[in-house]
């Protein structure tokens, strides 16, 4: 088992590019992952590292080793796998990657937590891609069309954009009948943070894009301020439909140019494909495709 911890240590390692960093995921010091991996080094009679003051990479001989231990610990995981579905419920740390209006499902993820309250959520919320192998994730989710042949992939459903704003706003400025006329409006616009790039309203006529030179009234880079100001009536928004349910429904806001938004975007979940399904992400898997858009 000692010799098990190393390998752990050593490829948390070689994915971080430190042991500090290493540490921090396994819960323990930076010193105590770089002697495991000293005394694997000196078991093998190999250098795994060529360290420096401020990173660490794999030697030839570290790289080779690195595939043979990323093997052990997946035959290990599938055997304590095999093991803890004879154990009952689910158990055991779940690390999941969401887009940041990943907000929007919590309560569906609450409800998943109480039902399984036996395995820890580890979540990040973020809309840059991440690499779900390389990060060590167990599963993320994500919007749009993700083409990579080292994972799985299960769509949840669709969304669409919606152009709103509050029915005070459309009193004042007036409602728009024709794309073009949102030149004229105050808009709230979205950037992504990953990018640094502003959002481009999905606007097309009879599958043409339309592209109108928006005023960017204010700025903002998470979902729920946006919807917040256009409630407020300091403009139009561009907002996934889904996150406005309630606000339609009351009629806190109002949705123009439905006819101009013609696209819809998917959304997955994601997982390893030589990951073995755990009981924990096979049972995740399952709530998110029967729950989260329902």
């Amino acid at each position: 088992m000692d010799s098990l911890g190393a390998l752990h240590a050593f490829v948390q390692a070689a994915d971080a590019g430190g042991f500090t960093e290493a540490g921090r995921k396994l819960g323990v010091t930076a010193s105590a992952v770089s002697k495991a991996v000293q005394r694997l080094e000196d078991r093998l009679g190999a250098q795994l590292f060529h360290r420096s003051t401020r990173s660490i990479t794999l030697t030839a001989e570290g790289a080779m080793f690195l595939e043979r231990c990323r093997r052990i610990l997946c035959e290990f995981e599938a055997a304590e796998t095999e093991l803890s579905q004879t154990r009952g419920a689910p158990q055991g740390r779940l690390r999941v990657s969401l887009p940041s209006m990943g907000i929007l499902f919590m309560e569906k993820i609450a409800a998943f937590k109480r039902l399984y309250p036996q395995i820890g959520l580890e979540l990040d919320f973020s809309d840059r891609v991440a690499d779900v192998i390389d990060e060590g994730f167990d599963a993320v989710i994500r919007t749009g069309e993700h083409a990579d042949s080292r994972l799985m992939t299960r769509t949840l459903g669709y969304y669409r954009r919606a152009i709103v704003g509050s029915p005070d706003y459309f009193q004042a400025a007036g409602i728009p009948q024709e794309p073009e006329e949102l030149s004229g409006h105050s808009c709230l616009i979205f950037r992504f943070a990953t990018t640094g790039k502003l959002d481009r309203w999905p606007l097309s006529r009879k599958g043409e894009p339309i592209h109108v030179e928006l005023l960017n009234s204010v700025v903002v880079n998470t979902l729920d301020p946006q919807i917040c100001l256009a409630e407020s009536g300091l403009g139009i928004a561009c907002v996934p439909d889904l996150a406005i349910r309630h606000q339609l429904q009351v009629g806190s806001l109002k949705s123009v140019l439905d006819a101009y938004i013609e696209t819809r975007t998917k959304i997955s979940v994601m997982w390893p494909t030589s990951r073995h399904l755990s009981p924990k992400l096979r049972v995740f898997v399952d709530f998110v495709a029967d729950n989260l858009l329902a």
